[in-house]
């Protein structure tokens, strides 16, 4: 049975999601730092989901802090490399670079701390995004492409709102009804109640 701890931080309430036997984080919201001081937990392994800067805020801290390897998509580099990548869009966000010790690309058997993960390449809400499902509990830490009842937003720098329809479709309806989807923003859900009342993709 899987380990896990979650925390949702920041102004745009994202979550985080930290397996805690593996020192696995799943993403870096704004005071994810300061709450995994206050547990007392010691983070490994940093997959980040995408580029965005909620989901970033603290990478770099942790990534200093808990001297862990940080691993996300070739595409998401520049948003996570390059400080002023948002304000060139007319954000007033700037970020902490954070670089990859290691590229993620879609593939059936990423391990990290003693974990395995399918990785599914689902870009659309922004490029890069991915999503890490453990397929022995059937969880799927599913970044902003799915969410109970609603999908990743499409019209920020590099949306395209069909290529995630597309996405869902083919790589997570492909998935177990049972399977649970751990969103980026928002409650938990399963595949197989998605599939059958999402109003973006029914």
């Amino acid at each position: 049975m899987m380990d896990l701890d979650a925390f949702t931080g920041g102004i745009f309430d994202t979550n985080c999601f930290f397996i805690k036997d593996a020192g696995i984080l799943v993403d870096a919201p704004q005071d994810a730092a300061g709450w995994l001081a206050a547990n007392n937990y010691k983070v490994r392994t940093l997959l980040l989901t995408h580029g965005h800067i909620d989901h970033v805020w603290d990478a770099a801290r942790i990534k200093r802090e808990h001297g862990c390897r940080v691993g996300y998509h070739a595409d998401g580099l520049p948003m996570l490399t390059e400080p002023n990548f948002f304000k060139r869009f007319g954000f007033n966000w700037e970020i902490e670079p954070v670089a990859a010790d290691f590229l993620i690309e879609e593939t059936e058997g990423l391990e990290a701390g003693g974990v395995t993960f399918k990785v599914l390449h689902v870009p659309g809400h922004c490029p890069g995004s991915l999503c890490f499902l453990e397929k022995t509990e059937r969880i799927l830490f599913g970044g902003d492409v799915l969410f109970s009842g609603s999908i990743g937003r499409t019209d920020l720098p590099g949306g395209d709102h069909q290529l995630l329809l597309r996405g869902i479709r083919e790589k997570l309806w492909a998935l177990d009804d049972e399977t649970t989807v751990l969103p980026g923003h928002g409650p938990a859900t399963k595949i197989g109640i998605e599939r059958r009342t999402n109003p973006f993709l029914t």
